[in-house]
């Protein structure tokens, strides 16, 4: 399993000892406030976003990681890869995404953990292009959007919760690293 280094955080693999920090998280509504259909998830609900993590990367070659800070060993969230399989008129695509605890906002963990990812992907991974799907409206996660060097593409609505969609990539060519 890969895993990666930044200077304050380390991206991993899930282990158990995370099912319960992560769910923490997932149970705050203004963490899952702009996450799928905007509701607040339970500890089954979470052991079942893992699992289907852990799958991806198995299926993939890529997938979310734990967020851990490398000072105190906490888990700070979710980053990674997946496939959009929801959304198929942005198929086929490989997606960014990240969500950490609200504890840990505003500190630019997101930023470098989501950098850290993207070069994982246009590097590692060979990928030759990545997007990102935001709810229109969370200004955090587009300012994360932004420092990645992603541009805007278009805008869609989500098929099951038809909320809107901002759809921004960014491909090898562009990548600064």
């Amino acid at each position: 399993m890969t895993e990666i280094r930044t200077p304050r955080l380390l991206l991993r693999q899930w282990d158990d000892d995370d099912l319960v920090a992560l769910s923490d998280i997932h149970a705050d509504p203004r963490v899952m406030r702009w996450i799928g259909d905007g509701g607040v998830r339970d500890l089954e609900a979470t052991a079942e976003d893992i699992e289907r993590w852990e799958e991806e990367w198995d299926d993939e070659g890529f997938g979310i990681f734990a967020v851990e800070l490398l000072g105190s060993g906490e888990l700070a969230g979710a980053v990674g890869l997946y496939v959009p399989e929801d959304l198929p008129d942005l198929m086929p695509a490989v997606a960014i995404c990240w969500r950490l605890g609200s504890q840990f906002w505003g500190q630019g963990y997101a930023s470098e953990a989501a950098q850290a990812t993207l070069e994982f992907a246009l590097q590692d991974r060979g990928l030759d292009r990545v997007i990102n799907i935001d709810r229109i409206g969370n200004t955090a996660s587009a300012n994360v959007v932004r420092k990645l060097g992603m541009v805007p593409e278009r805008e869609v609505s989500h098929p099951v919760h038809g909320h809107a969609l901002s759809v921004s990539s960014i491909d090898l060519s562009e990548y600064q690293g």
